[in-house]
């Protein structure tokens, strides 16, 4: 508890010049945390949410699965993940994104995905700090806005770094560092050490947030005080909940219990996130993106297997809408048992 009331209280997370109002984050996702979910996370009060990965080479190319990513609109502030190798690419990317609209730049020196890290960027940077203190130094030289860095324990057991990359990133001008609790050696493999983050509190004046395996609020509370972080970031817990995000930031903040919103505001957050895919994507494409999430809403709800089944196979998005929202009907669930 005594966590929660510094977090709430006396210490309020600055990111540079910004004032976040609470401690609980959406961590970028990527294929997950699109536009329409960070604008529902936020709007239920989400103290910070970040953009899926944006892959610095291939935004410049113009790419438009790439932009797209990097859209904010709705969201204050709008925080945007870069990824790359290139210092250079990194940094003109930086430049783009904050003209059109980024508050926050993120560098992300964590994916531990092998499509990445075998790109040399992502969590392969921890092996390599002079390079990615090189590249933290071009983004911050690059914008106006604070950047933060997300970042793994290290590569391996041997080599659990993270405490020198944030000292260095500290050095160069990084505002905030996030810290998942696992090795890229582990992948999401085991339960993610919250306490190893406290190397990288203890080594740093910045924010740090502490990242992996946070559940709900009892885990965001055991997180904090194992770790010493002054905030923490929510993932795949809030694929199909993402006002759990919120829910943890407030309960965090003033120190009592879980309050998710009435089930009607969640029903209609859902089909608000179904409406913005099927009109950004087109009926099918948006309606195959949302199927995962679909899928994760109705478990949310509580729907019986047979509906969330039908969910994610119908490929009308009238038919997936109706289902969503049944999906969310205690009265039409208990009538169709």
């Amino acid at each position: 508890m005594r966590n929660a009331q510094i977090l709430g209280n006396c210490c309020p997370i600055k990111v540079g010049p910004i004032r976040l109002d609470g401690g609980a984050m959406l961590a970028p996702m990527s294929g997950v945390s699109d536009l329409a979910m960070r604008r529902i996370a936020r709007r239920f009060g989400a103290a910070l949410v970040f953009s899926e990965m944006v892959a610095a080479e291939t935004y410049l190319e113009g790419d438009s699965e790439a932009a797209m990513r990097a859209e904010g609109e709705g969201v204050s502030p709008h925080a945007v993940q870069l990824v790359g190798r290139e210092s250079c690419a990194l940094a003109e990317t930086a430049r783009r994104v904050e003209a059109a609209g980024a508050a926050i730049i993120d560098v992300n020196m964590g994916c531990p995905a092998r499509r990445v890290s075998g790109a040399l960027a992502g969590a392969a940077l921890m092996r390599d700090l002079d390079c990615a203190e090189r590249i933290l130094a071009a983004v911050v030289e690059a914008v106006s806005v604070p950047v933060t860095v997300k970042m793994r324990l290290g590569w391996d057991e041997t080599s659990l770094n993270a405490p020198e990359l944030a000292r260095r990133a500290e050095r160069v001008g990084v505002r905030m560092a996030t810290v998942h609790g696992r090795t890229r050696a582990q992948f999401y493999a085991g339960r993610a050490d919250w306490q190893a983050a406290r190397a990288v509190v203890e080594a740093v004046a910045m924010p740090v947030v502490v990242n992996g395996d946070c559940a709900g609020l009892e885990d965001a509370r055991a997180m904090l005080a194992q770790s010493g972080a002054r905030g923490v970031m929510i993932g795949r817990a809030a694929l199909g909940a993402p006002w759990l995000v919120g829910a943890v930031s407030r309960a965090l903040t003033d120190g009592g219990p879980l309050r998710l919103p009435p089930r009607e505001e969640r029903c209609k957050a859902a089909l608000e996130h179904l409406d913005w895919l099927t009109g950004k994507l087109g009926p099918r494409a948006g309606l195959r993106h949302a199927r995962k999430h679909l899928s994760a809403y109705a478990e949310s709800a509580g729907a019986p297997a047979w509906l969330r089944r039908n969910l994610v196979t119908t490929d009308d998005p009238a038919c997936a809408r109706d289902l969503l929202d049944r999906a969310f009907d205690e009265a039409r669930l208990e009538a169709a048992a």
